[in-house]
């Protein structure tokens, strides 16, 4: 009886193992933290892999352009995945917001500002971090927060921007930059000092609306759609949540 009890689950498990498929996802770098635990989650509940990039969204689409391997693309804004799909290069309809990011001024010097808003304006700093507005859309963000305070102009020459919002953080928590405008996921999952925060008005930068979308590669992956699956699911949505984002 035993020798057929394990025949049955090596066939079981060969049958588990060649149904698994790996999904090669893009992922805006504000996500990063997050995207690690769904990653593990939804590896251990379908038995699929997940092998990630991460980067500025901008940058994470020209490579989709030019034709890396990309099957799904979880963007930091709605725009490149809906410019992916009218450029023919995603599939139609599959597009939808699986995040909505908030922006926040971060220093890692404890007590350095209690009224963020008073310390731009003050402009008590020697540089000042964001990402590049034209390919990070949380730069993008930071660039409309200044351009709201009006000290824009007068802040340029300080300014340090980073290839993406991971690099951005990594100036402020080496102290390369007195403060930056960085996501507040990333101070969620910071382990060091909590330094000092301010959470940014929604209604001083445009909403940043992460939007996920399968790209043509990924069509007839079922990983690809079942990451899609697990990513709008209430356990998703609460570690999302979980990390300063809200979702819809």
């Amino acid at each position: 009886m035993k020798p057929l009890i394990i025949i049955l689950l090596s066939l079981i498990l060969s049958v588990t193992k060649a149904a698994a498929e790996e999904v090669k996802v893009a992922i805006a770098a504000n996500f990063t933290d997050v995207a690690r635990i769904l990653a593990e989650r939804f590896e251990q509940q379908t038995g699929h892999t997940t092998r990630i990039s991460y980067g500025s969204t901008g940058k994470l689409y020209s490579q989709i352009e030019h034709g890396a391997p990309f099957e799904l693309f979880l963007a930091a804004d709605r725009a490149r995945p809906q410019k992916a799909e009218n450029e023919g290069l995603a599939v139609n309809g599959s597009g939808f917001v699986y995040a909505r990011g908030k922006l926040v001024l971060w220093s890692l010097k404890e007590s350095l500002f209690e009224r963020g808003e008073r310390y731009l304006n003050a402009g008590e700093f020697r540089h000042l971090a964001l990402a590049n507005p034209k390919t990070a859309p949380y730069g993008l963000a930071a660039q409309q927060v200044m351009q709201h305070l009006g000290i824009l102009e007068q802040t340029r020459p300080r300014l340090v921007r980073g290839d993406s919002i991971a690099q951005t953080f990594q100036f402020v928590a080496t102290g390369n930059a007195d403060a930056g405008f960085v996501a507040l996921a990333q101070i969620k999952a910071w382990p060091g000092k909590n330094g000092s925060l301010w959470e940014i008005p929604e209604s001083y930068y445009a909403p940043i609306d992460q939007a996920a979308v399968v790209l043509n590669k990924g069509r007839d992956n079922p990983a690809a759609h079942a990451f899609i699956e697990f990513l709008k699911s209430d356990e998703a949505k609460q570690v999302i949540q979980s990390y300063g984002y809200g979702v819809e």
